[in-house]
């Protein structure tokens, strides 16, 4: 069983899909499907058919939760410092080419959200970053080519 880093504030976030998934939407669903069988013949009861695959779509969404819950390696980002990028750091980049600048925060796989500036620890971006420090340049290959980044902070929060 290969285990994963995630933040403590990702760990919570899953945690409360699960505990959602499991005690309010199982029981909904549950609830539909004896609605839908007391409206008579299943064959063609597309409300039962619904149902059912409501189910099968959250009874897997709960089996792969669990499993990401037990493979998690919590890791507590406000106890790491330092000023080299690793798991948990944000990073504040400036792109060489448009002097645009880009916060991100390097974190495990099922957190990761590129539109918030969460960037899962396995994308190109993010193992570029690994082991630099402030003032370093990095260079990233990404399907749109290449980029060229200079670190310009490297902060634990």
């Amino acid at each position: 069983m290969e285990k994963f880093p995630i933040t403590a504030a990702g760990h919570s976030k899953l945690f409360e899909e699960f505990q959602r998934l499991q005690q309010v939407e199982r029981p909904r669903i549950i609830q539909a499907i004896a609605e839908a069988r007391g409206h008579g013949d299943l064959s063609e009861n597309a409300e039962y058919h619904a149902a059912k695959e409501a189910q099968s779509l959250n009874e897997g969404r709960i089996l792969e939760l669990e499993d990401k819950l037990q493979r998690a390696e919590v890791i507590d980002v406000s106890k790491l410092s330092g000023n080299t990028v690793k798991f948990g750091a944000t990073v504040t980049l400036v792109d060489e080419d448009t002097e645009e600048e880009k916060v991100l925060q390097i974190v495990g796989e099922p957190e990761a959200d590129v539109k918030s500036g969460r960037i899962s620890i396995t994308s190109p971006t993010a193992r570029a970053l690994i082991g630099k420090k402030k003032g370093d340049t990095v260079e990233v290959n990404t399907p749109g080519g290449g980029k060229s980044y200079e670190i310009l902070k490297v902060t634990f929060a």
